[in-house]
């Protein structure tokens, strides 16, 4: 009997040493398990470190944080984030998903085991493997495996995930579980983005969505279960779409890891729905929630003060980032005729009367895909630039060769917004387009320049750009719509134009890029290419910059890839801010040291949300209160 017991285990031990033989077998060197991984040169924290610096490793724990939907969400009615109809809770990815690694907030780009207690990346990258910590635990007890990692990706790359979220995993060619605690992922693609894509993978539990019976449920009908996570928080309470609670879990299985000592200090985080921003805003004055992050720069001047900022219960402050800026623009869908003429996708950036629009100068002009970064185009392109452009000269605009992209000024004067509008009027006319008797702008055909621009929510409004298409024959017509219809359009391209922000970033990340501008997702419903980009020398460029493998090969890749999506017009340029402005209750603890790369409460980020993770209650500070 002794023989047949340890026979399995001896089994176990051979499989597992067979394993790591065929591990290097694609690669130069055999595996290194690492804590931690980075994109460029070492990683800061050593092995073993006991907590990140832009935490208190002693903050109290306690309290109640109140929040408001960070984002266009109105409401939900789901708890599966990952599907594609209908719109999932905010928080649930920053309290409850977790996934094999974390970001480091004050590093390029540095990933720290969290489920994983040890990473090891193939020399060419073309695998990378996760060895889970022994202690890690889902929310009902039960352990977390390498069956419960590969269960989670084949779920979130399967045909019932949403297309965004598949085509970014689609870097990964095969999972193999190799022990009950070590899983390998293949890559289709041998870059740092794949293997930080993967370190992102959320996890969680085979048994979401099990059914009484045994069998599991098809992965987008996973609709109102709770889902089973890793996470510091579970839910305790949802009513209606309109409110969700997080209540902490005392047996958080991570609390003391280095990765998450000084996070997650609120007993109970709440979030409150408001359909409309002027509303949600006299709500944060009244204290219904307690950290207002403000978008708009006449607001933040004119909203965001009064007694109870004179007396010190609410601060404001502009939380300053070396975060990279992704272009913030208004797309055009060259799915539509009359976008798909470069001269009129130029004239209309004639018409966008920045400076004006930015009276108060709180914002800078998006000039580029990488803002705020060393990766943005300058000047002329370098000639390891003009090498990667060369071979699509005769597909791409003459400028792409020349001087980096800049936007049409006007230096808020009515002068040089008439000159542009005259340029502008030029080039809709060498496009074929006229006014008519009407005072309309119409092509050969007859057809009116109208312009339809799609928006969530209530209210959005841009007069100085009505008035100034009108000037030219052009209506644009705002659309307002509910979150839910908005999505839909987005997901069959049914809109002329929409507002989209690209996202912040350490550095670029290829697999993100790669859904918005890549020529595979330009016909896919619900990918993620809403303006349709179809382009060999874009697809090159990004594929150039997966490969890199030093932080110059990327710069130089990024920049001619900057160079071609700026000057192909593609969007009309708006905005953006290298700080999060918001005003909050003062009843917090904040730590000493800031991260360089952080958000304040956002999910749609790489780097951490900083504020609803690592700051604590005070109640004996001016705003501080007990709820």
């Amino acid at each position: 009997m002794a023989s047949r017991r340890a026979a399995p285990a001896a089994w176990a031990v051979l499989v597992w040493l067979l394993a790591l033989a065929w591990l290097p077998a694609r690669a130069d060197e055999p595996p290194r398990w690492q804590h931690a991984y980075a994109s460029f040169g070492e990683p800061k924290y050593p092995r073993g470190f006991a907590h990140f610096e832009y935490v208190n490793p002693d903050a109290p724990k306690g309290g109640t944080l109140f929040l408001r939907n960070p984002d266009r969400r109105t409401s939900f009615d789901k708890f599966n984030p990952f599907t594609i109809r209908g719109n999932a809770p905010a928080g649930l990815s920053i309290f409850m998903f977790e996934s094999l690694a974390v970001m480091s907030g004050d590093e390029p780009q540095t990933m720290y085991g969290l489920l994983a207690e040890e990473i090891a990346v193939a020399a060419d990258r073309s695998w990378v493997a996760f060895r889970l910590h022994p202690q890690a635990r889902f929310t009902n007890g039960e352990p977390v495996t390498a069956d419960d990692v590969r269960h989670s990706f084949e779920m979130q790359s399967g045909p019932h995930a949403a297309p965004g979220l598949r085509q970014t995993l689609a870097v990964v060619e095969r999972v193999t579980v190799l022990d009950r605690r070590t899983v390998r992922f293949d890559l289709n693609e041998k870059t740092a983005d794949a293997v930080f894509t993967v370190g992102g993978l959320a996890v969680f539990s085979r048994a979401w969505g099990r059914q009484p019976d045994g069998s599991a449920k098809r992965f987008d009908e996973i609709v109102t279960e709770y889902p089973i996570t890793s996470g510091p928080y579970t839910i305790a309470r949802a009513d209606g779409g309109r409110r969700i609670d997080f209540v902490r879990d005392p047996n958080y299985w991570g609390r003391d890891l280095g990765v998450r000592r000084g996070f997650f200090n609120f007993d109970r985080v709440v979030y409150r729905y408001y359909r409309d921003q002027a509303v949600a805003r006299e709500a944060f004055k009244a204290g219904e929630f307690d950290i207002f992050k403000e978008y708009g720069g006449r607001s933040w001047v004119r909203q965001h003060k009064g007694p109870k900022w004179d007396d010190g219960r609410i601060l404001k402050d502009l939380f300053e980032t070396q975060v990279g800026q992704g272009l913030q623009s208004y797309y055009l869908n060259l799915r539509r005729p009359k976008f798909q003429d470069i001269r009129v996708r130029r004239a209309l950036d004639y018409t966008y009367d920045f400076d004006t629009l930015n009276r108060l100068r709180l914002f800078k002009r998006a000039e580029s895909v990488f803002n705020n970064s060393e990766f943005a185009a300058e000047g002329p392109p370098s000639a390891a630039e003009l090498a990667l452009l060369e071979p699509f000269r005769d597909e791409l605009s003459p400028e792409v060769f020349g001087p980096a992209y800049r936007a049409p000024t006007t230096g808020g004067t009515p002068a040089r917004l008439r000159a542009n509008l005259l340029k502008a009027k030029a080039l809709l006319a060498e496009a074929g387009w006229t006014l008519a008797a009407d005072g309309k702008l119409r092509n050969a055909a007859g057809e009116a320049f109208t312009i339809e621009y799609l928006a969530p929510g209530e209210g959005n409004r841009l007069p100085d750009w009505e008035l100034n298409l009108r000037k030219l024959g052009i209506e644009l017509r705002v659309r307002n719509v509910d979150f839910a219809l908005y999505r839909r359009r987005l997901e069959t391209f049914d809109f002329d134009m929409i507002t989209i922000v690209e996202g912040d970033f350490k550095l670029p990340n290829v697999a993100s890029l790669v859904t918005l501008y890549g020529s595979a997702g330009a016909n896919e419903p619900g990918s993620n290419n809403f303006r349709g980009v179809r382009s060999r020398a874009v697809d090159h460029l990004l594929e150039v910059m997966g490969r890199a493998r030093t932080l110059d090969e990327l710069r130089t890749a990024a920049r001619a890839f900057d160079r071609v999506v700026m000057w192909s017009a593609w969007q009309v340029p708006d905005l953006y801010a290298a700080d999060e402005k918001a005003s909050y209750w003062n009843r917090f603890g904040l730590p000493a040291v800031r991260p360089k790369y952080f958000t304040l409460e956002s999910a749609l980020s790489e780097n951490p949300a900083w504020a609803v993770t690592a700051w604590w209650a005070d109640d004996t500070l001016p705003g501080g209160r007990r709820r």
